[in-house]
């Protein structure tokens, strides 16, 4: 049964955050937005998570054309339906994710995060194709949209019925967006690309939201030897609440030491989130023989990694890249909430809100450490 589009307008204004420039600030303005197409999902937004990408993408550390409606971690109720969606209807509550193609090798293999179009569909500013946009700005000239196949900084968006997961209506939904890709990177690696099990040993080199996901994957999973390793003590205090068994201040400490002195030859998995690479480094040279790290940061353009090629080969240690936690949203997002109503994956603790008014100010909290995971409320269920 094909979708309905229901269109009680053919633009509606609202308000959105802009960034006009390279290094921001985001303004509030009033923006206008089409009808959702045949394969589109018109979203009212209720809340978006902050991540450190919609930063990196104001600054042009990853280039963006501008200006642009950034936010990629929405979560909201459809309004309406473009006439070939069948996934969602109207009414229902979903999270707003990362956006794909689903024809090329690694989508068709279950692996959509590493999809070889990924760049044009999340960071090209417009629909992949015809380069069309749905945003306009008060002035009616065009705004880059499409960041992440969502544009979720405003009281509405336009996802691809791709990008758009279906959630339970007894979860929280001012509370989910952050699961569209900050959470999910962390929790996914651990769960879906590391495969952390029971008794295995873990480290997370970086506390931030992402590596204290981890963290609670790991527990969840049933790890027993948790480090989380970071230079902020009330990170390393809170990762001890939400499962870490160990703390390390690298500031004070040297980590490989600390984690080789619990362990004796090493963790099983370590998982990085900094994209520094003296830390990750680190994070290798902290694997026992036969284990595994995988690299979520994003590092600054032309960063080298300098790795003992003699540790990796003689300790058959293996390192590899995760984008999104490597997760298949429709199947991950739904199966993370189950664990979090059920008291097993406390991300709620990372967070705090605020309104869209504050969003400059949630920025500034994010970068200077202060706030973990900010998201930004916007409407109401």
């Amino acid at each position: 049964m094909k979708g309905r589009a229901v269109q009680p307008f053919a633009k509606k204004d609202f308000r959105a955050a802009i960034v006009r420039q390279k290094g921001g600030p985001f303004v509030i303005e009033t923006a206008s937005i089409t009808p959702p197409r045949h394969d589109e999902v018109l979203v009212r937004v209720v809340a978006t998570g902050m991540c450190h990408t919609d930063m990196v993408a104001r600054d042009q550390v990853y280039p963006v054309p501008q200006p642009i409606v950034l936010g990629h971690e929405g979560a909201g109720v459809v309004e309406a339906v473009g006439e070939n969606v069948t996934k969602v209807q109207k009414g229902d509550h979903v999270v707003l994710t990362f956006h794909s193609c689903g024809a090329c090798r690694p989508c068709q293999e279950g692996h959509p995060a590493y999809c070889e179009n990924f760049n044009a569909y999340n960071f090209a500013g417009a629909r992949p194709g015809d380069g069309s946009h749905a945003l306009c700005g008060h002035d009616q000239t065009q705004l880059n949209d499409r960041f992440f196949g969502q544009s979720s900084f405003g009281a509405y968006a336009i996802a691809n019925e791709r990008n758009v997961v279906k959630v339970r209506k007894d979860a929280p939904l001012e509370l989910l967006g952050p699961l569209g890709c900050g959470i999910q990177t962390g929790a996914g690696t651990v769960l879906n690309a590391l495969k952390v099990g029971p008794g295995s040993s873990f480290a997370a080199f970086g506390a931030g939201a992402v590596g204290l996901s981890g963290v609670m994957a790991a527990a969840a999973a049933g790890a027993t030897t948790i480090f989380a390793v970071d230079v902020v003590p009330s990170r390393l205090e809170l990762a001890l609440e939400l499962g870490a068994t160990h703390v390390v201040n690298s500031a004070k400490d040297d980590p490989v030491d600390a984690i080789r002195a619990v362990t004796g030859k090493g963790v099983d998995f370590a998982l990085d989130s900094t994209g520094i690479p003296a830390v990750i480094r680190n994070a290798v040279l902290a694997l026992r023989p036969n284990g595994s790290a995988a690299i979520v940061g994003a590092s600054k353009p032309g960063a080298v990694l300098d790795l003992d090629a003699n540790d990796l080969m003689q300790n058959v240690k293996s390192i590899r890249g995760v984008v999104e936690g490597d997760s298949v949203p429709d199947v991950f997002i739904p199966r993370l909430i189950d664990l979090h109503l059920a008291g097993r994956f406390p991300f709620d603790r990372l967070v705090k809100f605020y309104d869209l008014d504050q969003i400059n100010e949630a920025a500034a909290d994010s970068e200077k450490g202060g706030t973990l995971k900010p998201i930004i409320r916007i409407g109401t269920t």
